[in-house]
């Protein structure tokens, strides 16, 4: 089948995209030292064929850190980095967004600075969750994270300036949006999440109350970088790293109503069956949030081009964000179009490493002249 409406161009705020695969953000843990360099830039610049690349999350301070190898945005050499990823990216003719990261309590001592505890709205531990750790031999794996202290009160405005200086990094960097994460189980997903906030100040409680610390950094970012070059991911109904919550509808409801009033480019919802299995949204659900949100709507997990047209067909979103294929397919978009097969990514390289599963996934044109 053909794959018009999914190759067709996209208005997403200030920016001009021309098709409608987006590549998802994927960590890939190859930045030992957290800035971004020639690794990074080739391998982003690969695939700037993609409508928009949303980059691997990237941590706003030293203390939002959970994972070893990953990069940051609070350095002036983090700046330096990804800049000249983003210039390669656009001397490729593409367009990219910096995500912004915050684990909470998805995180343990041994990567916090002076061996803190991580941060989290209160002082739970997710159940089972692990994160990704250096051992004292020089070793990297997953450990089992800590349990966190809960944020004071008045600790708040100067997590919501992190992000807002990351936001001015990023749009100093070149980016042409970012996107703020509040998915999967981090940071702003904690507060969102009733499983996982038991606070009694303004930021806990009600769904308002649980959503006051979001939609502040989106208030934040988009003082910063303008509302219509800022995105936003969510993942309701998700449950990963003991993540719980009672009233996740309502939550992407009130979330949807509130960032449609401010204007923003586009919300980002990762689906609660990203891995292929368990439970998925319904239609109906996608229905209400396009009734709610007026902007762009993408949706990422487990898509195939086909799912993705039909979805866009559909209109029950706008675009469709491609993770996994985009590992082992620098040239996913071109692939649609030809509708020719797709690499197969192997997943003993998708973190840590160099170049091998990284820069080394040959395009069509590539593989025929080998």
């Amino acid at each position: 089948m053909s794959f018009d409406k999914l190759l067709s161009p996209l208005t997403l705020g200030r920016a001009e995209l021309p098709n409608r695969v987006i590549m998802a953000p994927l960590t890939r843990a190859r930045t030992p030292d957290s800035i971004p360099g020639d690794l990074q830039a080739t391998y982003y610049a690969q695939r700037a064929d993609s409508g928009l690349i949303i980059s691997e999350a990237t941590n706003i301070s030293p203390t939002a850190r959970g994972y070893v190898y990953t990069p940051g945005i609070y350095s002036d050499a983090q700046e330096a980095g990804w800049k000249k990823v983003v210039d390669a990216v656009h001397r490729a003719g593409g367009r990219m967004a910096l995500q912004l990261w915050h684990v909470g309590r998805v995180s343990h001592e041994m990567v916090q600075p002076e061996g803190r505890q991580p941060v989290a709205p209160s002082a739970l531990r997710g159940e089972g969750a692990q994160c990704f750790v250096e051992f004292a031999d020089g070793s990297a794996g997953q450990h089992p994270t800590s349990t966190p202290r809960a944020l004071e009160t008045d600790e708040i405005p100067g997590l919501i300036d992190d992000y807002r200086k990351a936001a001015m990094r990023a749009k100093r960097a070149g980016f042409d949006m970012v996107e703020v994460h509040a998915a999967n189980a981090y940071l702003l997903q904690q507060f969102m999440a009733s499983g996982a906030n038991r606070r009694t100040d303004r930021y806990g409680g009600n769904v308002v109350n649980r959503a006051r610390l979001v939609l502040e950094v989106v208030d934040a970012v988009s003082e910063v970088i303008g509302a219509d070059r800022v995105g936003i991911r969510l993942s309701p109904f998700i449950e990963i790293f003991g993540l719980s919550d009672d009233e996740p509808e309502a939550m992407m409801r009130y979330l949807a109503e509130q960032l449609s009033l401010r204007k923003i480019a586009y919300m980002h919802v990762n689906e609660p069956d990203w891995t292929g299995e368990g439970p998925q949204l319904t239609d109906e659900f996608r229905r209400d949030l396009r009734d709610r949100f007026r902007s762009v709507l993408i949706y990422c997990g487990h898509y195939t081009a086909e799912r993705a047209e039909r979805l866009i067909t559909e209109g029950l979103g706008d675009a469709a964000a491609f993770g996994r294929p985009y590992i082992a397919n620098p040239d996913l978009v071109e692939r649609f179009r030809r509708e020719a097969p797709l690499n197969e990514p192997d997943p003993a390289t998708f973190y840590g490493g160099g170049a091998e599963g990284y820069t080394d996934y040959p395009t069509l044109d590539q593989a025929k002249s080998s």
